[in-house]
């Protein structure tokens, strides 16, 4: 029987909210095909949340533990996932900063090429048919992957988390082949404030330029406050102005973003920009200027004074909240 293989990615010994897309749309593409799912997680010990996955769409997961796995390591985890990926149609990973590095570092030593950062997955005549976006979010372009294993890397986001009540996923450790390790993860480092990462959240409230001073940004978080569950990201021009970290940038050279929600305030919409949330499922777009380019792309405009619209959202926000 064809089998599937998703790559489950973890932070801190949890598994981390992308990995159960990256499962949801193994299991819809497997079920589509007759084909079964393994999950593979690389770590140093017991992950938190691993007995989640047979619900979330595994129908076995295989524990790859090894001393140098304490943070991500590419080479090990590339050597790991490609010794098993032969046994695979179709390897899928988050098109997260580790997935961008490792679904690549994986498709090479297989010999096979990488659609990365898709949107849609499906199967045509048998094989694995993956959209992305390209020319920064201008066109989608749909690529039929003839090589086996086919290699794709979803966009968070973009995909549902599976869920099968009740199921249990069957546990199988694998060995961990030899590797040389040329690349050390010494730290990552997270915002000294526990937030919640602009691919991951659900809502994003963005500020450009026209929020005209960093102390501003606080209207973005009361609104992302009273929306719950959302994030505050920022243009480029936000961040290189030193007003915003570059993890809350949303852009071509930033985080590709695809929330239910995103609000865009006080940004002009350049290319760069709409590349990296265009494909946000509903785009809300406050601007003064009513010819600024984001609004082509928005599905709801209001041109007006940020600084007095913003307040006003909030408080018809946490209005709706409380009622």
């Amino acid at each position: 029987m064809t089998a599937i293989l998703a790559v489950m990615e973890q932070r801190d010994g949890a598994l981390r909210k992308v990995s159960f897309e990256v499962l949801g749309a193994a299991r819809r593409i497997a079920d589509s095909l007759g084909a079964t799912v393994d999950a593979v997680i690389c770590g140093a010990g017991p992950t938190g949340g691993a007995d989640q996955l047979g619900a979330a769409g595994a129908d076995r997961v295989l524990t790859a533990v090894h001393d140098a796995f304490q943070r991500y390591n590419p080479d090990g985890y590339a050597a790991t996932v490609a010794s098993i990926g032969r046994n695979y149609a179709l390897i899928v990973f988050a098109a997260t900063a580790q997935g961008k590095d490792l679904s690549p570092r994986v498709a090479a030593k297989l010999g096979v090429a990488c659609a990365t950062d898709i949107t849609e997955l499906a199967a045509v005549d048998g094989r694995p048919v993956a959209t992305r976006p390209i020319y920064a979010g201008k066109a989608l372009q749909r690529v039929t992957l003839g090589g086996s294993p086919a290699v794709v890397s979803i966009r968070p986001n973009s995909f549902q988390a599976g869920g099968r009540a009740g199921k249990q996923a069957g546990s199988v450790a694998i060995e961990v082949p030899a590797f040389t390790q040329r690349v050390t993860v010494t730290e990552i480092k997270a915002p000294a404030e526990a937030t919640l990462d602009v691919t991951e959240a659900p809502i994003v409230v963005s500020g450009g330029r026209g929020i005209k001073d960093p102390a501003n940004f606080n209207i973005l978080e009361d609104l992302a406050a009273a929306f719950g569950n959302a994030a505050v990201g920022a243009s480029r021009a936000v961040v290189d102005a030193g007003w915003r970290d570059h993890g809350a940038q949303v852009g071509q050279t930033g985080k590709t973003v695809a929330p239910s929600l995103y609000v865009a305030v006080g940004i002009s919409g350049a290319i760069q920009h709409l590349a990296g949330m265009r494909t946000s499922k509903v785009i809300v777009a406050i601007n003064k200027d009513k010819d600024a380019p984001i609004f082509k792309v928005a599905d709801y405009g209001i041109v007006g004074d940020l600084f007095e619209v913003v307040p006003r959202l909030t408080a018809e926000v946490k209005k709706l909240k409380a009622d």
